[in-house]
């Protein structure tokens, strides 16, 4: 039996294509590959086939440049990520960032606790990484939405001490009960939580943590209002404990909601996560769709349904 040199071997796993000019992997992809589909490219980029100077690359408008080369596996991996509670969006050596759906801790709050942390270690187990995913920030277990995990410590102590200054654009997108009465607006406050755990607001300083909520209504019923929001800082609860005191809570709270539950689920979702690599210094930009059940309480418009690829 021939053995096959290390060349050979990688050209058979592999299709290696090395790039001449500037473009997003997937028009590179479409011109490159003869006959590929977009929706074939999105496949194999989903599918966690495809990887820029050995960084697996899931985005479709990544970009790629002179002197790189582009790996496609001719091999589906039998040790990508099957789970139905996290999708990869994007991962390289020292990060990885994950869409968590609604109804799982972003990290266990006791030992043995399914949570995204256990997915994402299994996993990394599974393709013999030798690291563990660190937390950097949270989602509520019902929120879903983008996030962020390190893979490396180094990376885990840049995010930690300087989140603020490597994330400069985090949204969501709500459903909230009622008519919301204006286009937009902040609310400014200050949270604490009593002796139950349970978060509460005061316009002025009451030795809480600040919170600052930018919002902007995308579409509104007399029944519910469709609502996007910028946070200016990350606070337990914020988003949930604001709109609340805005009177128009977020559908589906069960602690700070009003009892209105469309969708069987809170309404709340982590659609956008813009940042600085923490090692790379590259920026990141990363959106999702909004979920498809809060559009569907809404008359269709053009602009709510823009952020979908």
């Amino acid at each position: 039996m021939k053995l096959l040199s290390g060349a050979e071997y990688a050209a058979k796993k592999y299709i290696e294509l090395p790039v001449r000019y500037e473009s997003t992997i997937m028009e590179f992809l479409m011109k490159e590959m003869t006959g590929v589909s977009r929706n074939r490219v999105k496949d194999l980029l989903h599918g966690h086939a495809v990887t820029v100077d050995r960084k697996l690359t899931t985005h479709y408008d990544a970009p790629v440049r002179p002197g790189e080369i582009v790996r496609v596996s001719r091999h589906k991996r039998s040790t990508e990520l099957q789970s139905r509670h996290v999708k990869i969006v994007y991962e390289d050596k020292d990060i990885i960032v994950i869409e968590k759906s609604e109804g799982i801790l972003s990290m266990a709050s006791a030992p043995g606790q399914f949570c995204v942390k256990t997915v994402l270690d299994e996993y990394f187990n599974r393709r013999h990484f030798g690291c563990k995913a660190h937390v950097v920030h949270r989602l509520d277990r019902e929120t879903s939405g983008l996030m962020i995990y390190a893979k490396t410590m180094e990376a885990e102590q840049v995010l930690e001490h300087n989140w603020h200054d490597l994330v400069f654009d985090r949204r969501y997108v709500a459903v909230l009960c009622g008519e919301m009465e204006r286009e937009g607006g902040t609310v400014h406050s200050w949270l604490k939580d009593n002796k139950a755990f349970v978060t509460y607001s005061s316009p002025h300083d009451n030795g809480g943590k600040e919170a600052i909520t930018h919002y902007h209504t995308l579409q509104r019923t007399p029944d519910f209002s469709l609502v996007e929001m910028k946070l200016e800082t990350g606070r337990k609860n914020q988003i949930r404990v604001h709109m609340k005191d805005l009177g128009h809570p977020v559908a589906g709270d069960s602690k700070y909601g009003n009892g209105r539950n469309p969708l069987g689920r809170l309404a709340l979702h982590a659609y956008r996560l813009y940042f600085y690599h923490p090692i790379t210094g590259q920026r990141m930009e990363f959106e999702t769709p909004f979920p498809p059940a809060f559009i569907r309480l809404f008359p269709q418009k053009e602009e709510v349904t823009d952020n979908t690829l």
